[in-house]
């Protein structure tokens, strides 16, 4: 029996080509090569963000929002501890103390209702992180960062496309940090990017991304020659990455809609399951448009969800838990500080399970693992 895989990397189109485009005709495999800039260009037109920057990982683009944010040792950053070890690292590596508070029960985001009494004369940001692609609640987010004059970074790793009230996610925030990684719903193995909002950051975003050096300014024409003049890294993913990534991005609509189909499908099926009380599905919110990033299902138990994992395998479904809760962590006591009760994280931990979902995923794969599903429940 095949199994049915969790994800499945894919080509859409024109990966292949534009990858031997980049090396035999454009002759540029380095850094900020011409697909660098088409897929640069994509984001800014697509999302209508005021400059996208490629980096190697969402993890670089994590890093670099903290250093144009000015995280300075002791400052402290507000964010979920149902996120990925980046969303703390990239804060951590500058000396700010990641802040852990509670997230909503439907939508399983940062619980915008404990910003406000987490916050204290340290607090120099607010990371809302939008999982499974659905939108934090951004406006009040940003009502509270505007009021108490602090940064809002959007760890979008899982959102790209999905809008809130008509806008997309990464466009609302100073900065966001976007994933490219195999897992994600447009993807170049590796990759990521910064989008920036603010005009005034980006000149020196640039010169981060570039090691420190004024490089981009100079290739412009706007300085006569290019030095240090600022501390950096190199941030810069290969045009051969930016290359495949493109021919996705070319794509994107068509992966979006159909993951969509497949999420909807999902939703359908086990419905029944949810009416008669056995799981939770995902939650819908009104005013939002996710994009069909992950389909998770939630069960009453860690040790429901531990034989349930079992029953699907023996089955041929690969189906898996998310995040350990980073608060719990042996490098939260060190470089964190919890606030309040994490009661709904470490339920949502202990019982999330995802289930299948990747561009060409067959109707009959979806089928099959619904039917598996309620099986286990109703058998």
């Amino acid at each position: 029996m095949d199994t049915i895989p969790f994800n499945k990397p894919f080509i859409a189109g024109k990966e292949l080509f534009y990858i031997a485009q980049a090396v035999i005709e454009n002759s540029h495999t380095a850094g900020d090569g011409p697909f660098t800039k088409k897929c640069q260009q994509w984001l800014e037109q697509k999302l209508g963000c005021r400059k996208a920057l490629l980096t190697h990982s969402c993890t670089a683009a994590l890093e670099m929002a903290a250093m144009l944010a000015g995280i300075q040792p002791g400052d402290e950053v507000i964010m979920p501890s149902f996120t990925f070890v980046s969303t703390a690292n990239a804060f951590v590596l500058r000396g700010g103390i990641p802040v852990f508070v509670d997230i909503r029960p439907d939508s399983l985001n940062i619980n915008e209702m404990l910003i406000e009494e987490a916050i204290t004369t340290k607090t120099r940001a607010i990371v809302p992180v939008h999982y499974a692609g659905a939108p934090c609640e951004m406006n009040a987010i940003m009502e509270i960062a505007k009021r108490r004059e602090l940064f809002v970074i959007e760890d979008a790793a899982q959102a790209l496309l999905s809008q809130y009230q008509g806008r997309y996610m990464g466009t609302i925030g100073q900065m966001a940090c976007l994933s490219f990684h195999e897992t994600k719903n447009i993807i170049s193995g590796e990759g990521g990017a910064l989008l920036i909002n603010g005009p005034a950051m980006i000149e020196r975003a640039e010169i981060i991304r570039e090691k420190g050096t004024n490089r981009s300014q100079f290739f412009r024409g706007q300085v006569d020659k290019y030095t240090w003049v600022d501390v950096g890294s190199s941030f810069l993913p290969s045009d051969i990455i930016a290359a495949f990534l493109y021919a996705q991005m070319e794509n994107a609509d068509q992966i979006i809609s159909v993951r969509n189909l497949i999420f909807n499908q999902y939703m359908e099926g086990l419905r029944p399951l949810s009416e008669k009380g056995h799981i939770e599905l995902p939650f819908i919110h009104a005013d939002c448009c996710a994009n069909g990033h992950i389909f998770y299902i939630i069960t009453k138990s860690l040790e429901e969800r531990t034989a349930l994992i079992k029953f699907l395998g023996k089955h041929g479904v690969s189906a898996v838990f998310h995040y350990i809760p980073l608060h719990g962590a042996p490098a939260s006591k060190l470089y964190g500080r919890v606030f309040g009760s994490m009661e709904v994280t470490q339920r949502i931990s202990d019982c999330l399970l995802r289930l299948p979902l990747y561009y060409g995923m067959e109707k009959e794969d979806v089928r099959y693992v619904i039917q598996k599903v309620t099986d286990f429940y109703l058998d």
